[in-house]
C-alpha cells in the first residue's frame, strides 16, 4: 500500500483530476489509496503523476454557492501544469439554488478548459483546420458526466444531470474534441 508514496519520474506525464466530492474521495475509507485519482495513478504507473485536486460540494457554475474555479485547488491545478485533466463536476450544480444560473454552465465549462488549455480558444472554423488544431493541442482533457443520482440526496436532482447537464458536457467535448467518460 505505500506505492503510492513513490516519486514520480521526472518526465512523467502529469494528470490532474479536478472535481467534487467524489473526486476527493469524500467518504471513502482512505481515500488517498482508494479513491479514484489513486486507483487511476496504480493502473497508470510511474510514467504517469496523478494528483487530486477534489474538493467536496463544488460547482463547475462560476454563480453557484461553492464554485471550484475560487478554490485554492483550482490555482493549484494550474501551476501543476498537466499535461492530462480529467474534470469531473457538474453534480452539485444540479441543486436548485445552483441551477438558478444553469444558463452560464457552458460558458463557465468552457472557460474552464480554455484556461487548462489555452489552445483551445482560438480554434479555427473550418473544419479541417480545425482537425488539425485539435490534433496538435498538448493538453487532453476528459470530461466525466456525474454519475446518476439514484435518489435526491443532499437536493442533487437527476433530471437536471440528465436533461441538462450531460448534454451541455457532450456538445463541449464535441466543439472542443474532447473525451466524455
Amino acid at each position: 500500500w505505500l506505492d503510492h508514496l513513490k516519486s514520480p519520474a521526472p518526465d512523467a506525464i502529469r494528470v490532474a483530476c479536478i472535481g467534487n466530492s467524489i473526486t476527493d474521495g469524500h467518504g471513502i475509507d482512505m481515500a488517498t489509496q482508494h479513491g479514484y485519482p489513486a486507483l487511476l495513478q496504480q493502473q497508470l504507473g510511474d510514467k504517469f503523476w496523478v494528483k487530486n485536486f477534489g474538493v467536496s460540494g463544488r460547482t463547475m457554475l462560476n454563480k453557484g454557492d461553492h464554485p471550484y474555479m475560487k478554490e485554492m485547488a483550482w490555482r493549484d491545478a494550474l501551476a501543476f501544469q498537466p499535461d492530462v485533466v480529467v474534470i469531473k463536476l457538474g453534480t452539485n450544480d444540479s441543486k436548485a439554488h445552483n441551477w438558478e444560473h444553469g444558463a452560464e454552465f457552458k460558458q463557465d465549462l468552457v472557460q474552464m478548459i480554455t484556461t487548462l488549455c489555452p489552445d483551445l480558444a482560438n480554434l479555427p472554423k473550418n473544419k479541417k483546420k480545425r482537425a488539425k488544431a485539435l490534433a496538435e493541442v498538448k493538453t487532453k482533457i476528459f470530461l466525466c458526466t456525474p454519475i446518476p443520482a439514484f435518489k435526491e440526496s443532499f437536493r442533487i436532482r437527476e433530471s437536471v444531470i440528465a436533461n441538462d447537464i450531460i448534454p451541455v458536457q457532450q456538445e463541449v467535448a464535441q466543439e472542443f474534441g474532447l473525451q466524455v467518460i
